[in-house]
């Protein structure tokens, strides 16, 4: 039995990806005190994500731009295969110099799946005394299985459990925008 070869489809284009981030950003407002916050954003792509939500909050609120404190999360390959079979967090030691327990922390990813670099970013800042956590992700998936959600969505999306959603962000893609890879059913034939 032959597999269709797996199609790549776009569903959103930068210019799409602007608006979306713009109406994050006011959704954030509205939750986010006026003073003690800082972005943190997990890598690879949801630091460059939190970079450019940085600049719609500043261009909402007229002030400086918030902290940004990346922090380096990984289990699985961008593919989804299992990488770690334990979510592996490199500590990021800036963050242990904040008054965490004062400080509203605003945790940015590109994709919730299964929920495990969420929850580990978030069990790591509460181990550090983070108080006051709210999650923002590009797409969720909703397929969590994992006791976290995420606060602010700016995209939802329900794909396939063998499709891919792929979300490009400069500088580690060329262009900025959300796809989705493909792999039809099994018992497909070509």
């Amino acid at each position: 039995m032959n597999r269709p070869a797996p199609s790549r489809v776009r569903l959103y284009d930068e210019d799409d990806l602007d608006s979306v981030l713009r109406s994050m950003a006011r959704q954030a407002m509205a939750c986010l005190p006026t003073s003690e916050v800082a972005l943190v954003g997990i890598q690879r792509r949801g630091e460059p994500l939190a970079q450019r939500l940085q600049l719609h909050l500043q261009a909402l609120n007229g002030a400086a731009p918030l902290p940004l404190y990346p922090i380096k999360v990984k289990r699985y390959a961008d593919d989804l295969s299992l990488l770690h079979a334990h979510t592996q967090l490199t500590e990021n030691p800036e963050l242990a110099k904040l008054d965490l327990a004062g400080t509203t922390l605003l945790v940015v990813d590109d994709v919730l799946y299964e929920g495990h670099s969420l929850l580990r970013t978030c069990a790591y800042l509460a181990e550090l005394g983070a108080r006051h956590l709210i999650s923002a992700v590009l797409v969720d998936r909703h397929v969590c299985r994992q006791p976290v959600h995420a606060d602010i969505v700016g995209i939802h999306l329900q794909v396939a459990a063998q499709d891919i959603v792929e979300c490009h962000v400069p500088p580690y893609e060329g262009q900025f925008c959300v796809e989705v890879v493909r792999h039809g059913r099994t018992g497909d034939t070509a």
